[in-house]
């Protein structure tokens, strides 16, 4: 009993540090003196466990009730005193973890670039300390500085980029090894993020990595490699990963699917194509194309079950009992940890790979000491130990996708994974009697469909009971996931990724061929996957949900998944209906709704009307693989519901207008496009009907009017002028009032429009040209 009570009272502590490092990042500023309230709580905390202990070592509660006649009365008193004690608990729980994600995060930020310093010069010495991303064009790594040569004070750590082309002028970019030393000449700004709905928060991604500032290596400084490997742990740990990366690399140099290898390898999934991803988040896989926590614990096990075998038979050292000196789970529990640790290191510490490794190491710590534990301890003991040493891994999706789906699986075997000997009853019809065994043992073939069915109702669990969560942070759900897992999950985890690891630290001529056959068999899966993720079918998206709706579907999938001889569980599924069937939200008719992206240097705005959707520019291209499409715009697509737009504009070529096209056009059915592109264009290429936007074009949707005011059509003959000079101007009408866009058209332009239209330019809302250079805008607009 006293046992049971301390596990209560730490899983409510658990849940409410948890709970409370989940809050601070909701704030919009953090608590003034985060450590000596974090110590207040901890005191508090501290004296309430101490009540606890005591009340629990000399009976607890009972001596309050003694005296009760009714048993009811008693058991009723007992829960509410019960549920005071653990909110109690819980409550201190979040104090503690608000404080102390609010005490890290205040650390984190203090060692930040001046605003003063942003755009200045900076020759700085430090060394490589992570796995370098080349990419067409340069490459990027972060750098521990560990002294500057200049006035003004530079973070440790920054994140830098060594472009071969900078503002057209070609530079030699050298091979960058993690663990070098150099001196380099870098141009600094502060981390900046951008302020969007649903999209990547890159700025809390730079500071959970300790980056506080980000730049560029000057072409013209001193560049030079002072020395060619600083030993330290971590520096070992990225060089030792750059080996294997490279290795891999050259035996599928050219294959499609390499990337793949080098992620399930090592863990870095920058060589992953946005194409793959689709598909393997279309076809709920994508857990799998890293080194999630199935991998480390196959791998983990794999190694701790040899070392046992070969342990309890003395193998080590012939003739000696060595199971006598030290037993052999505990000696498998070591080599095993040490392999975990080592493949999460590989792994980069990913928040799976971490919650893994520390439900290992929790479950080794109580073998250790004699004190097995339930799984659930261990699943809220891993969720602590996480926050604890990272608490800003609550605010990204695999944290929650993590200990959730264990957390379901958990909670669904209840009633449905029975316990069952080794040996099976007689087979019915031979009497049982003194010289008859009344078991037999069992048969391989009936461990094998035990094997079966424990997997699906595993996978039955996860699919069911992650739908509420998987619609709430993507706004869509894998339909064809529980088909395609049941044919990945056995491929990729016992032969693919075996082979990927067996194939990266072997010697290259036995190495090389287990590359080559990792890679053919992901070649054949993907062809699968493709295939799985052309169907229509594929995936259903609806708005991200409201929060009643979340929660309304979560207990209707506890009640699912509640354990055998739960009254009419099917029921529970009803409470999907508001969480799919939801509609995103539109304006009424005859009037306007605009959203303008926060997308850095560019443009990209959202139009709706009540039965219409325009998207006017697409926002930039920030890197190989990233741009304003993909990072902001699809995002909040996604999240809206929004699965269609019926045109989109792209006012001109320059990368900051057209950067998100191509990704926008490849993952949301659209109508037409309208822009000033060629028709050889890619964007041209792409879109499914193209046209020139020209003067005099317009067209009504749902009471809103829409007029193209320029370019001319003449203005397609004159090759003299630049992309900005045929920016695709658009003045939108809806009742009275009045919007205008004029792309990034220039003065002469401007000028233009202003003699050709005059008082038909006014407007209520103007979108300011070419990033606020405007020459005629205030004369000539109502703002």
């Amino acid at each position: 009993m006293a046992a049971r009570r301390y596990y209560w009272a730490m899983r409510a502590a658990i849940l409410g540090f948890v709970a409370g490092a989940a809050w601070l990042h909701q704030q919009p500023v953090l608590p003034a003196r985060p450590w000596l309230l974090l110590s207040l709580a901890a005191v508090a905390s501290l004296l309430l466990f101490t009540v606890l202990l005591r009340r629990t070592a000399t009976g607890g509660e009972a001596p309050l009730y003694a005296d009760a006649a009714n048993w009811r009365l008693r058991w009723w008193r007992g829960i509410a005193l019960g549920a005071l004690k653990a909110a109690c608990v819980a409550v201190l729980g979040g104090m503690l973890g608000y404080y102390w994600a609010a005490a890290l995060a205040q650390s984190a930020l203090e060692p930040s670039l001046v605003k003063e310093d942003e755009g200045k010069d900076f020759i700085v010495v430090g060394t490589i300390d992570n796995l370098p991303y080349v990419f067409d064009g340069g490459v990027r790594f972060n750098f521990a500085v560990e002294r500057t040569g200049a006035a003004g004070s530079v973070p440790p750590r920054i994140a830098v980029s060594w472009y071969a082309n900078l503002r057209g002028e070609p530079v030699a970019v050298p091979q960058i090894l993690p663990g070098e030393r150099w001196r380099l000449k870098v141009r600094l700004q502060r981390p900046h993020g951008n302020a969007n709905p649903f999209g990547f928060d890159y700025e809390l991604w730079l500071l959970e990595q300790g980056v506080r500032a980000t730049g560029y290596v000057r072409g013209e400084g001193p560049n030079e490699r002072l020395d060619s490997f600083v030993p330290t742990p971590m520096n070992l740990v990225e060089r030792t990963r750059s080996v294997l990366r490279a290795k891999i690399q050259r035996a599928l140099e050219g294959r499609t699917y390499a990337g793949v290898i080098v992620a399930l390898a090592i863990g870095d999934q920058r060589g992953i194509p946005q194409s793959d991803w689709q598909v393997f988040n279309r076809t709920g896989i994508s857990h799998l194309i890293s080194i999630s926590g199935l991998h480390i614990t196959m791998v983990a096990g794999l190694v701790a079950l040899l070392a046992t075998w070969l342990w309890r038979h003395s193998f080590f050292v012939r003739g000696a009992a060595l199971p006598l000196l030290l037993p052999a789970q505990k000696l498998g529990a070591i080599v095993g940890m040490s392999a975990a640790l080592a493949y999460v290191a590989l792994a980069g510490f990913g928040i799976p790979a971490q919650r893994t490794l520390y439900m290992l190491s929790v479950i080794a710590i109580a073998l250790w000491l004699d004190r097995l534990t339930s799984v659930s301890n261990v699943l809220l003991l891993a969720a602590g130990v996480t926050v604890l040493l990272d608490p800003w891994a609550v605010m990204w999706p695999g944290f929650w996708l993590s200990f959730g789906a264990v957390a379901t699986i958990l909670y669904a075997s209840l009633g449905r994974l029975e316990r069952h000997s080794s040996r099976r009853p007689a087979t019915l019809g031979v009497p049982a009697g003194p010289h008859i065994n009344r078991a037999m043992p069992m048969t391989r073939r009936d461990r094998m469909l035990r094997g079966l069915r424990a997997a699906a109702v595993t996978q039955y669990a996860v699919t069911v009971g992650l739908v509420p969560l998987t619609m709430l942070l993507f706004a869509q759900i894998s339909v064809i996931s529980p088909v395609a897992n049941a044919f990945a999950i056995p491929l990729v985890s016992l032969l693919v990724t075996p082979l990927a690891l067996a194939g990266s630290v072997l010697p290259e001529p036995i190495g090389a061929p287990l590359l080559l056959a990792a890679h053919e068999l992901v070649r054949a899966l993907a062809a699968a996957l493709t295939w799985c993720s052309a169907r229509p079918f594929a995936i259903w998206s609806a708005p991200t949900p409201e929060p009643w709706m979340f929660a309304w579907a979560l207990i209707g999938t506890a009640w699912t998944l509640a354990p055998r001889g739960w009254p009419v569980r099917w029921l529970g599924l009803a409470t999907w209906v508001p969480l799919l069937t939801a509609q995103p939200s539109h304006p009424p008719p005859g009037e306007l709704q605009v959203t303008a992206f926060d997308v850095g240097q560019g443009m990209a705005l959202l139009i709706e009307t009540s039965g219409h959707r325009l998207l006017y520019d697409t926002g930039p291209y920030y890197s190989p693989g990233s741009n304003g499409g993909n990072r902001v715009i699809v995002p909040y697509l996604r999240a809206r519901g929004i699965h269609r737009l019926d045109g989109i504009i792209v006012t001109h070529s320059d990368a900051d207008h057209s950067g998100g096209a191509l990704a926008i056009l490849e993952s949301v059915r659209t109508g037409w496009v309208l822009s000033s592109l060629g028709e050889g264009h890619p964007i041209a290429r792409a879109a499914p009907l193209h046209r020139h936007c020209e003067a005099g074009q317009k067209w009504e949707w749902d009471g809103v009017r829409f007029e193209m005011l320029h370019p001319t059509a003449e203005s397609y003959a004159n090759h003299a002028l630049k992309p900005n000079a045929r920016g695709c101007t658009l003045m939108i009408r809806a009742g009275a009032h009045a919007m205008l866009l004029p792309a990034d058209i220039e003065a002469a332009q401007e000028a233009e429009l202003v003699a050709r239209d005059g008082d038909a330019l006014r407007a209520d809302v103007l979108l300011v040209p070419h990033h606020g250079l405007c020459k005629h805008c205030m004369s000539h607009q109502e703002m």
